[in-house]
C-alpha cells in the first residue's frame, strides 16, 4: 500500500504499480481485482489514518470535528490526486466511508442534532471539506490562490449542525 499512496493516484496504472512493485501486472491481480479495488483498499488506509480515536461528546464534538476535517486535509492532499479522487462522485468505499459517516453522524447527534439533522450534517460537512480538498489540490496544480482551510472549517462548523429551516416557498412559485 505503502507503493500505491507514494504515487499520484490520478495517472496510476495497475501496470505501473506492479512495475514499482517489481512483480507482474497478472500477479498484481490476485491481490487486488482492479483499479477500483486498489482505490478501496487506500481509502481504508486513509480513513483509518484520519478518524480521531475517542468518541465526540456533548463538550467535544466541534473539537472532535475540526480534528478529523485538519487530518482530512493533511492526509488527503499528502497523497497526490487522492483528494481530487475523493471529491469526484464515484462509489465510495462502504466499509471505510461508511465508518467515517457514522462517526461523524454520532458527532452532530452528540451536539444535540436528531438523527435525520444529524444525517444532513454530515452531508453537509462531508461535501463541504472533500470539495474544498480537491479544489486546493487542483488549485495547488494551478498555481492559483484559495481560500485558506481554517477559515473555511471554522464557517462550515458555526453552521453545523443542520437545522430544519423556516418553511419559505421555493422561489418562482406562486403561493
Amino acid at each position: 500500500m505503502t507503493t500505491a499512496l507514494d504515487c499520484d493516484l490520478a495517472t496510476l496504472t495497475m501496470r505501473e504499480l506492479a512495475t514499482r512493485l517489481g512483480v507482474s501486472h497478472s500477479a498484481l491481480y490476485r491481490w487486488v481485482p482492479d483499479r477500483d479495488g486498489l482505490l478501496d483498499l487506500i481509502s481504508q488506509v486513509m480513513v483509518e489514518r484520519i478518524l480521531p480515536p475517542d468518541t465526540p461528546t456533548p463538550e467535544t464534538w466541534r473539537a472532535w470535528l475540526a480534528r478529523l476535517a485538519w487530518a482530512m486535509h493533511d492526509e488527503f492532499l499528502a497523497v497526490p490526486g487522492y483528494a481530487a479522487y475523493v471529491a469526484r462522485p464515484h462509489r465510495h468505499n462502504p466499509d471505510s466511508f461508511g465508518r467515517l459517516r457514522e462517526r461523524v453522524v454520532a458527532a452532530f447527534i452528540a451536539a444535540g442534532a436528531e438523527p435525520p439533522e444529524a444525517e444532513q450534517s454530515w452531508y453537509v460537512f462531508g461535501l463541504g471539506v472533500t470539495q474544498w480538498l480537491g479544489t486546493a489540490e487542483t488549485d495547488l496544480d494551478l498555481g492559483t490562490t484559495r481560500p485558506r482551510f481554517d477559515l473555511f472549517l471554522d464557517t462550515v462548523l458555526r453552521g453545523l449542525p443542520a437545522r430544519m429551516p423556516v418553511e419559505h416557498p421555493h422561489p418562482g412559485t406562486t403561493d
